[in-house]
């Protein structure tokens, strides 16, 4: 069994009150969308040089701004440093990346992959950067963009303890704690069952406060009072808000991002042979989003889906 160890990085608040220290070695970041540009503008707040690319031309100008160091493609990031953050979009991303990253690797380069693939996707991914000798570490992430812009993530690490035991300032710039659970892989088992628990608790965000409203309580309100009781939960916390002004609009984790994330999740309780009916419920709520036309927008959507099943 995996042993799980915590690390907690100082209060954001702490930290904010000091003029950060400037660290000596840059980190790497490949991949500056809603989760990569959070992580790496807190690692510049934090003193490090941060060198970072993506392909799209807005992501590298809102980069620049917040005082990161454009490369021109993913091999330079990796000449240029010895950590890089991977956050990426899909496998075929993380593919072309670590075989554009073996390319100019420096010396004892290490990748810190962060995002949500299936464990087969980052072996495969591990093998090509293994062959030029970079180590690559699964840490996926346990937050939203809005938690992670606030440095509220958790990082489920897994692979060599000594590397991840190594880069404990390196997790602290971006986290607010960093478990580690073992082998190579234990990260995604563990990052498959939170999401199981936040698809079911955004949902039931979602009817709870389609309930109150219905009942006369004003979602806000309801959003104050209930996450100070029993029935609270962290997407209480984060998406009832969003859900109460309506403003999925600006997402932080899209339903059709989520979707991929669903299929990994289905695709393990097959494998395993795990009932979850809760979690099933919720699949046709997100596929009706999508077929609403929220496909852009918040996963905090599912509220509006259910309030057109109640018709209003």
């Amino acid at each position: 069994m995996a042993t799980v160890k915590k690390s907690t990085s100082k209060s954001v608040q702490a930290k904010a009150s000091k003029a950060p220290a400037q660290n000596s070695k840059p980190i790497g970041f490949v991949g500056l969308g809603i989760m990569g540009s959070a992580m790496s503008s807190n690692m510049v707040k934090a003193g490090f040089k941060v060198c970072g690319f993506d392909p799209l031309p807005a992501a590298r100008k809102s980069f620049r701004a917040q005082g990161g160091v454009v490369c021109k493609d993913a091999a330079e990031v990796a000449s240029s440093v010895d950590v890089i953050v991977f956050s990426l979009p899909n496998p075929d991303a993380l593919m072309s990346t670590s075989r554009a990253v073996a390319l100019r690797a420096r010396k004892g380069l290490v990748v810190i992959e962060t995002s949500t693939f299936d464990v087969e996707d980052k072996m495969a991914a591990r093998a090509v950067l293994a062959a030029r000798g970079v180590v690559m570490l699964d840490c996926p992430l346990s937050g939203t963009g809005a938690q992670a812009r606030l440095k509220d993530l958790t990082v489920y690490s897994s692979g060599p303890a000594k590397v991840v035991q190594q880069l404990k300032p390196v997790f602290e710039g971006f986290s607010k704690a960093n478990y580690y659970l073992g082998e190579f892989g234990n990260g995604m088992k563990m990052k498959l069952m939170a999401n199981l628990l936040v698809a079911i608790h955004n949902v039931s965000t979602a009817e709870a406060l389609l309930f109150g409203k219905r009942l006369g309580i004003a979602p806000d309100l309801a959003v104050k009072v209930l996450a100070d009781g029993a029935g609270g939960s962290r997407m209480l916390d984060v998406r009832g808000p969003v859900m109460a002004q309506e403003s999925w609009d600006d997402a932080t984790m899209k339903v059709s991002i989520w979707q991929k994330d669903m299929k990994l999740i289905n695709a393990a309780l097959a494998a395993t042979k795990t009932p979850a009916p809760l979690f099933t419920a919720t699949e046709a709520i997100y596929n009706a989003a999508l077929g609403a036309g929220h496909g852009d927008h918040d996963t905090a959507a599912v509220y509006d889906v259910l309030r057109r099943m109640c018709g209003g």
